[in-house]
């Protein structure tokens, strides 16, 4: 693809990501509290105010407007932009390392998904099941438009990925007796075995633990927390999720044979 061409496409992604997660804002506000994402439309959280479409372009309202309502001067977070940007990132990213692929559509659904998860697990410590539930079906019938999952390892999966940490947990509960992990963090990983297959399981786990001990030890010395302070696990396992799906071309040597060597396992008890 010439260069002009694909900072075009570029651009466009990005725009649309941008676009999206001014979406993606309503349902992290929205979907914790239980109310519609389609109906009223979105309003000023401090005087109420409905916000005019041209209030409301993605990242340029909010630099134009100072990061102000236009209507009562109160501050507006920067989270909103913030989100905005994450997602149109992410979809620039994916078009780079796929092209006009099915399945990078594919990937623009579940990485915005991750992105409403993510900032709801943080603001809430919580999952929504209203996502997650319906994520696994859809994970299942996206896999068939990516070339490397095969409903068979869509399937193994969602078993795979929800039973391995719900093994976890209740070990983790019965050994200490209390909870260290929600079942919201099971069913987002049997979420994604859905739309990834079971190989993904492993590495993302294995990102998403790496991440958590990098970021949580840290965050407890400073807030001076035992290993009780509750931190979402969410995040982690989305960003271990992206980066599986972004360095996929990367993994497959590796994915081959730790495929093969569960094959053979599997083989051995038959």
């Amino acid at each position: 693809m010439p260069l002009q061409t694909l900072i075009i496409f570029l651009l466009f992604s990005f725009s649309l990501g941008a676009v999206i997660g001014s979406f993606l804002n309503v349902c992290i506000y929205r979907i914790p509290a239980g109310e519609s994402i389609v109906h009223p439309r979105s309003r000023c959280p401090h005087c109420l105010t409905v916000i005019k479409w041209y209030h409301n372009i993605p990242l340029i309202s909010w630099v134009a407007l100072k990061a102000h309502c236009a209507y009562c001067s109160e501050p507006v977070s920067c989270r909103y932009p913030l989100v905005e940007a994450l997602n149109g990132i992410l979809f620039a990213l994916f078009f780079y390392r796929f092209g006009l692929q099915s399945f990078t559509l594919v990937f623009w659904l579940l990485s915005a998904t991750l992105v409403v998860i993510s900032f709801i697990d943080l603001d809430h410590q919580i999952i929504p099941d209203v996502i997650s539930l319906p994520g696994i079906l859809v994970g299942f019938l996206c896999s068939f438009a990516i070339p490397w999952v095969s409903w068979q390892g869509s399937l193994l999966g969602i078993l795979i990925g929800g039973g391995s940490l719900l093994v976890i947990a209740l070990g983790y509960e019965f050994l200490t007796k209390q909870e260290g992990m929600g079942l919201g963090d099971v069913k987002l990983l049997a979420m994604l075995g859905a739309f990834l297959g079971w190989p993904a399981i492993l590495p993302i786990i294995f990102i998403g633990s790496v991440l958590g001990t990098v970021v949580g030890v840290p965050f407890m010395l400073i807030k001076k927390a035992d290993r009780k302070l509750a931190i979402p696990f969410g995040p982690f396992l989305s960003v271990g999720a992206l980066l599986y799906i972004y360095f996929v071309a990367f993994w497959n040597p590796l994915m081959r044979w730790y495929g093969s060597v569960f094959y053979d396992i599997w083989q051995s008890f038959w």
